[in-house]
């Protein structure tokens, strides 16, 4: 039986607009951060979403979360419009949806204990006593492999992995369904992201947690990711199953992503796909297909019709002109 959905995107859109001036300065133009995507994420998989940098991919997690408000689109957790929250409602459904963040030093704040770190969720959404929350703290530490007497250290005090396990901490400490994962591992040495990205896997077996894992590691992504969406410039491009993305990639921007991917094997022959040119702005980005300005295939229509993402196998979606749906 196929597991629900839990989050649904839909037109899923943000602009954020260019002015001059601090107060009532003149618009620029527009910056289109996240431009109409469509995805769904069921309860207990992870939707690894990959891309360049500024492609959009932290952007939409944030959407998801409503950390940054829509231009445009719905957003719905278990069948509920969340772009429609407001208020109470809004501030109780939070409890569900949470981040880890990609910087395990940035996010946590250097004045606070752990133990003040861990238990200030509880107090700001008025979660049990004192006792309570100290109990809920240990549970926390014990669940991501930290001791119980870490509560009374600071952040400075602890290695980058061991930060980061408190990251992941906080963000379970309201028992939370859903996590975006904004680049999780990135600013981790490569032992400590295995022992990281494992314990991410652990628990999403154990709490039954969703993941949005926004990532540039195609070789993490690999490992940890049930199915893949390949961004750009604002657009999905690409959806499908992780080891049939990997195996059969179709859109020409995928298989450039997975060409750069180091192999163990350095004998294993390999054609590396070289990208000409820069990635277009966002505040101007190419008529039709957006990537037909690297694309080493465009035809004319790229050139002026925009693809739209369609199905190219079963379980598998691509936006390419030059792939032919399923029959």
């Amino acid at each position: 039986m196929t597991d629900p959905v839990l989050i649904e995107a839909r037109g899923l859109t943000k602009h954020f607009p260019l002015r001059k001036g601090f107060i009532l300065g003149r618009n620029l133009g527009t910056v289109r951060a996240v431009d109409g995507v469509d995805f769904d994420i069921r309860t207990g998989e992870t939707l690894a979403l990959v891309g360049e940098s500024g492609c959009g991919k932290s952007t939409t997690g944030r959407l998801l979360l409503r950390l940054v408000e829509p231009t445009a689109g719905s957003i719905r957790y278990k069948g509920e419009d969340v772009a429609a929250l407001a208020g109470e409602a809004l501030r109780a459904r939070r409890r569900d949806l949470q981040i880890i963040f990609q910087d395990p030093v940035g996010s946590l704040n250097p004045r606070m204990t752990v133990g003040e770190i861990l238990a200030e969720p509880l107090v700001i959404h008025g979660i049990g006593d004192a006792a309570g929350r100290a109990r809920r703290v240990r549970e926390l530490l014990s669940l991501v492999g930290l001791a119980q007497h870490h509560a009374r250290r600071y952040p400075h005090e602890f290695s980058g992995g061991q930060r980061q396990r408190v990251g992941i901490a906080r963000a379970l400490a309201l028992q939370p369904a859903f996590l975006v994962c904004d680049e999780p591992v990135s600013a981790l040495d490569v032992s400590i992201q295995a022992q990281i990205i494992n314990l991410m896997q652990e628990l999403q077996r154990e709490l039954r947690l969703t993941y949005l894992f926004i990532s540039h590691n195609l070789a993490v992504v690999r490992h940890i990711a049930s199915r893949v969406a390949v961004m750009y410039l604002g657009r999905i491009v690409e959806l499908a199953e992780t080891d049939e993305l990997f195996a059969r990639p179709r859109h020409p921007y995928t298989q450039a992503l997975l060409s750069a991917v180091p192999t163990p094997d350095p004998d294993r022959p390999r054609r590396r796909i070289q990208l000409q040119g820069d990635v277009p702005s966002p505040i101007n980005p190419p008529a039709g297909c957006r990537f037909h300005t690297r694309c080493p295939l465009a035809e004319a229509q790229c050139r002026i019709v925009e693809p739209v993402l369609h199905a190219v196998a079963p379980g598998h979606a691509a936006a390419c002109h030059l792939v032919r749906p399923i029959s």
